[in-house]
């Protein structure tokens, strides 16, 4: 079964902007953000190991 969505809570938007550019530096696809998005959320989207989308949030 292939997991085509999953998501983390990483507690602040100091930490989002952190994981996403650490992960960017290690060679991941960075697909959206760090941003706010329409409603609401600060988050950032990368795809991870298998094409799976990871979602980092607070």
């Amino acid at each position: 079964m292939k997991i085509e969505h999953i998501a983390f809570s990483v507690g602040s938007k100091e930490k989002i902007d952190a994981l996403t550019d650490r992960l960017k530096a290690d060679g991941y696809d960075v697909i959206s953000g760090p941003r706010t998005t329409g409603d609401g959320y600060y988050e950032s989207c990368i795809i991870g190991i298998e094409g799976n989308q990871v979602e980092i949030t607070i």
